[in-house]
C-alpha cells in the first residue's frame, strides 16, 4: 500500500471507527439472535450450515493416519453372511441370520484365547431363541470365561418401566447358574440347555440333559443390571425419551434383555443411534436417566467396567470415570472423533474368519488369524452388511456401519480421551465480533469494489480454514457459519456505507468539476469510477498555458469602455474554453486574459500530451476566426501564444478552508508558463515540451525549435513549434522547417555564417516566418561576435 493510499486509509479510519464498532456490533446481536431464534424452531438454514460447517472442518482436520491400539472390529459383512450359508455344518450348527446363540458362544471362546480384553457386541438380545437352549448354553459359557461381555440395551416407549435402584444399598442376590429341576417353581422362568458341537465338522450333538432351572429374575434384579450409578452436579441427566407423530416427546424406558444374560453378561449399555434431525451421527451422551435410574451408553458402560470406574460422574464441563477425566460441553454431551472412516481407523476381522479360528483350534491346527489382532484389545462385534439395516451417516461417509459410533466412543475413553468440544459460547461470539469487525473496518477504509464482492463470499466459504485447524489442534469446535453470518451482515453494511459515501462523493465531483469540465466528461469520469483524489496525488499531465499578446495594449482601447472590453474578454475565452473542453481538458483558472488548462487530471487519459495538442491547435483556430470576427466590427486584432508541457505533477484540492480549487503545482507547470511566453522570443504561436513530443510525436507535425534554458533553471530542455496535426503541413512550411533544422544544425556546430546564408535563402520564400527571423538574427549576431564558451543552448530570461 503506497503511502497516500495508507494515509486515505487512516483518515476513514479516524472519521468512521465509532461507527465501524457500532455496525461489528449489531451484526454481532443480529447473528446471536437468528441462532436463538433458528434453535428455538427445531433448527433451520443456520443450524445446517454450522452443522456443514463442523462437518467439513471434521474430515479436512480430525482424520488420523493410525489404527487404533485400543479397539478392533468383528464385522458381520456380506462375505460373512455368505461363508456361513454356503457351510452345511454352520448351518446345522447355527442356522441363518439371525443366528442361533451358541455361535456368540464360539466366538467369545475363539477371542478369549486369542487374548482380547473384553467383548462389546454392538446388537441387544431381548427375545429369546426359538431354541432356548441355545440361549442358556451362551449364558452359561459367559459365566464361565473370564473374558468381559458387554451387551447392548435399546429403548421403546411400550417397555415397562424399571423401579428406582439404590446403589447405596445392599444390592439383591444375582441369579445363580442354572440348577437341574424336575419342573419349574410356579412364577420362574426356565430355560433349557442346549448341546455344544463336540467336534467341529462332525454333524453329531451332544443329547440335550435335563432341563434346567434358573431363579426368577426380578424387576429390581433388571433394574441393578441396567441402571448405573450417574453422580451429576447440577445438571439433569436427558431423558429416555423419543418423538411421536404428533411431535411431542414422549417417556421411553429400557427393554428388558433375556432374564438368562442377567448375571452372566458383564454389563449393559444403551444403544440407541443419537443421530440429529438430518440423521448424521456426530454426537454423543454419556449416561441418560428414566426419571429414577441412570443408564450409561455402551461404550461408557464397558470404560467404566475396565477402568474401575463404580459411577459416571458429570460436573460442569467434565466427564469422570474412575480416575481418567475427559472434556466435554456444558450440556454433558460430546462430539465423536471418528478420526475418519471405520475400515482406516479400525482394524476388523470378519466374523467367519473368527469362526474358522475356533474350528481349527478345536481340531488342534494353527489358526490363520493375523498374530495377536485380538490381544489386549477391546472387541467390538457389529455388522456392517447392508442388509443388517445398521447403516448410519457420519462426516466421513453417508453410508457407516453404525458400530462405528461405538467404537470411535470406545477408543477416546480408552485412549487420548480427547472428544471434541465446543468452545464457550463467550468465545465463539468474541470471534463472532471480531470477524464482524474485521470485515467493516477492511472494507469501510478501503472501499475497494472487487473486495467487497470477494470478502463476503471468502468469508461464507473460507471461514472454516480459520475455525478448521483450531480444531485439529485442540479437538475444540468454534461456530464457525455464526462468524460467517456475522461478517456477511456486516460486509453488507459496509458495502450500504460505501456507496452512501460514494454517492455523496460523487455528488461533490458533479458540483465541483462540471464548471470547469465538459458535463459529460464529468458524467464518463463518475461512471467509470476514475474519481480523482481530491487530496492530492502525483500524476502526469500535460498542461496547457495560453495568454493574449500584448492584453494590456490591448485593454488601454478600452479604457474608457470597460464593460465592452469584458464583453470582448468573455467571448475570448469562452471559444478557447470551448476547444480546449472538447479534447477532454479540465479547466483549472483564469488569470485575467490567461487560461489554464488540465490534460490527464482529474480523469485519467493515457493520451493526454495528443489531447492538449489538438485543444491547442483547435484553441488557435478560434482564436483566428475570432480575429476575422473582430476585424469585420472594426475591433482590435488580438493573437494569442500557447505552451505546452508534459510532465509529473502534484494534483488535487489546494487554497484555504474559505476557498479551494482543484488544480496542479509542479516544475512541469513552471515550464509550461515558461513556454507560453518564450513563443515572444521565436515568433511562434505554440511551443511544447520534450516530453508532450515525445509522447504525441506519432499524430502531430513540430518543428524543432531551440534548446533553451529557462530562468531558474540550470538543465537545458528541446523546445518544439507545434505546427498542425500529423499530414497537416502544406508544402511550403514543410521546406522552410526542412531548411530550418538545416540552419539549426549548422548553428550548434558554431558555423554562424553558414547558417545564417541557408536561411537567408529561404527568407525571402516564407517572409513571415518567426522562427526564421529569430535564428537568422542571433547566426548574424555571433557572426559579428562569437559568444565565449558557446553550448547552443539559448538563455530566456522570461
Amino acid at each position: 500500500m503506497t503511502g497516500e493510499r495508507w494515509k486515505t486509509v487512516r483518515s476513514r479510519w479516524r472519521d468512521h471507527w465509532r461507527l465501524m464498532v457500532g455496525v461489528a456490533a449489531l451484526a454481532t446481536t443480529l447473528a446471536a439472535a437468528w441462532q436463538r431464534f433458528d434453535a428455538k424452531l427445531g433448527g433451520g438454514w443456520l443450524e445446517a450450515a454450522e452443522r456443514s460447517a463442523y462437518d467439513s472442518a471434521v474430515t479436512r482436520f480430525t482424520q488420523r493416519a493410525d489404527t487404533s491400539s485400543q479397539v478392533v472390529l468383528v464385522t458381520i459383512d456380506q462375505q460373512s453372511l455368505d461363508e456361513i450359508r454356503g457351510n452345511a455344518q454352520y448351518v446345522l450348527n447355527f442356522g441363518s441370520w439371525p443366528y442361533s446363540r451358541n455361535l456368540w458362544a464360539r466366538v467369545v471362546e475363539q477371542l478369549e484365547a486369542e487374548g482380547a480384553r473384553a467383548v462389546v457386541f454392538d446388537a441387544v438380545m431381548d427375545e429369546r431363541g426359538s431354541d432356548e437352549s441355545m440361549d442358556l448354553a451362551f449364558a452359561q459359557v459367559l459365566r464361565n470365561t473370564d473374558l468381559p461381555f458387554f451387551l447392548g440395551v435399546s429403548t421403546h416407549a411400550d417397555a415397562r418401566p424399571l423401579p428406582p435402584v439404590d446403589f447405596q444399598a445392599e444390592p439383591p442376590p444375582p441369579p445363580q447358574a442354572p440348577v437341574e429341576a424336575d419342573a419349574p417353581t410356579p412364577g420362574e422362568e426356565t430355560f433349557p440347555e442346549e448341546a455344544f458341537l463336540e467336534e467341529a465338522g462332525s454333524e453329531t450333538f451332544l443329547d440335550a440333559p435335563t432341563a434346567p432351572l434358573l431363579p426368577a429374575v426380578t424387576p429390581e434384579q433388571f433394574a441393578r443390571a441396567l441402571a448405573f450409578p450417574v453422580r451429576t452436579e447440577g445438571r439433569p441427566l436427558p431423558w429416555l425419551e423419543y418423538e411421536d407423530p404428533s411431535r411431542k416427546r414422549q417417556p421411553s424406558h429400557p427393554v428388558r434383555p433375556i432374564p438368562v444374560l442377567v448375571g452372566a453378561v458383564a454389563g449393559f449399555g444403551l444403544v440407541d443411534p443419537e443421530a440429529d434431525s438430518d440423521g448424521f451421527m456426530r454426537r454423543t451422551r454419556f449416561a441418560y436417566s428414566d426419571g429414577h435410574n441412570g443408564f450409561a451408553t455402551l461404550p461408557v458402560r464397558v470404560a467404566a467396567s475396565l477402568l474401575g470406574a463404580s459411577a459416571v460422574e458429570l460436573s460442569g464441563r467434565t466427564l469422570r470415570l474412575g480416575s481418567r477425566t475427559y472434556a466435554v460441553d456444558a450440556d454433558g454431551s460430546a462430539g465423536i472423533d471418528f478420526g475418519g472412516q471405520m475400515h482406516a481407523r479400525f482394524e476388523s476381522v470378519q466374523l467367519f474368519k473368527v469362526l474358522d479360528a475356533w474350528v481349527h483350534r478345536s481340531k488342534g491346527q494353527p489358526t490363520e488369524l493375523p498374530s495377536g489382532v485380538f490381544r489386549d484389545k477391546v472387541v467390538v462385534i457389529g455388522g456392517n452388511a447392508v442388509g443388517l439395516n445398521d447403516v448410519k451417516a457420519t462426516a466421513f461417509s453417508s453410508h457407516e456401519p453404525g458400530v462405528v459410533k461405538q467404537a470411535a466412543v470406545l477408543d477416546t475413553l480408552l485412549g487420548d480421551g480427547r472428544f471434541i468440544t465446543q468452545a464457550p459460547l463467550a468465545v465463539s461470539l468474541a470471534l463472532v465480533f471480531g470477524v464482524a469487525f474485521a470485515s467493516v473496518v477492511l472494507l469501510m477504509t478501503t472501499r475497494w469494489t472487487p473486495l467487497e464482492i470477494a470478502w463476503p463470499l471468502g468469508l461464507y466459504f473460507g471461514m472454516g480454514w480459520v475455525t478448521g485447524p483450531f480444531l485439529g489442534l485442540t479437538n475444540t469446535y468454534v461456530l464457525t457459519a455464526l462468524p460467517a453470518l456475522a461478517g456477511v451482515v456486516a460486509s453488507v453494511s459496509a458495502v450500504a456505507f460505501n456507496h452512501l459515501a460514494a454517492n455523496k462523493e460523487t455528488e461533490f465531483i458533479r458540483q465541483a468539476f462540471s464548471r470547469f469540465m465538459e458535463p459529460k466528461l464529468v458524467e464518463q469520469m463518475i461512471a467509470q469510477r476514475e474519481l480523482p483524489r481530491l487530496d492530492g496525488e502525483n500524476v502526469e499531465i500535460t498542461a496547457f498555458f495560453s495568454d493574449i499578446r500584448g492584453f494590456s495594449t490591448f485593454s488601454e482601447r478600452f479604457k474608457d469602455d470597460p464593460r465592452n472590453l469584458v464583453r470582448i474578454l468573455n467571448t475570448y475565452l469562452t471559444r478557447v474554453s470551448a476547444a480546449l473542453l472538447k479534447e477532454g481538458g479540465c479547466l483549472d483558472k483564469y488569470i485575467g486574459d490567461a487560461v489554464v488548462c488540465l490534460f490527464g487530471a482529474p480523469m485519467r487519459q493515457a493520451d493526454h500530451a495528443v489531447r492538449a495538442c489538438r485543444g491547442a491547435l483547435a484553441a488557435k483556430a478560434a482564436v483566428d476566426q475570432l480575429r476575422e470576427e473582430f476585424r469585420a466590427q472594426g475591433l482590435p486584432d488580438m493573437f494569442t501564444r500557447i505552451g505546452l508541457n508534459s510532465a509529473v505533477n502534484f494534483v488535487g484540492n489546494f487554497g484555504s478552508e474559505q476557498l479551494f480549487s482543484y488544480t496542479a503545482i509542479g516544475d512541469g507547470m513552471n515550464l509550461a508558463a515558461r513556454l507560453e511566453g518564450a513563443n515572444k522570443a521565436y515568433g511562434t504561436v505554440i511551443m511544447i515540451g520534450a516530453r508532450t513530443y515525445a509522447l504525441a510525436r506519432e499524430h502531430i507535425e513540430v518543428r524543432e525549435l531551440d534548446r533553451v534554458r529557462v530562468a531558474g533553471k540550470t538543465e537545458a530542455v528541446t523546445v518544439y513549434e507545434l505546427l498542425a496535426l500529423k499530414g497537416g503541413v502544406d508544402a511550403r512550411t514543410r521546406e522552410t522547417v526542412t531548411r530550418y533544422h538545416a540552419a539549426l544544425a549548422l548553428y550548434r556546430e558554431a558555423r554562424f555564417a553558414e547558417a545564417a546564408a541557408v536561411l537567408e535563402a529561404r527568407r525571402a520564400e516564407d517572409p513571415d516566418d518567426g522562427p526564421t527571423h529569430a535564428l537568422l538574427a542571433r547566426c548574424q549576431r555571433y557572426a559579428r561576435t562569437p559568444p565565449p564558451d558557446f553550448d547552443g543552448v539559448a538563455n530566456l530570461d522570461k
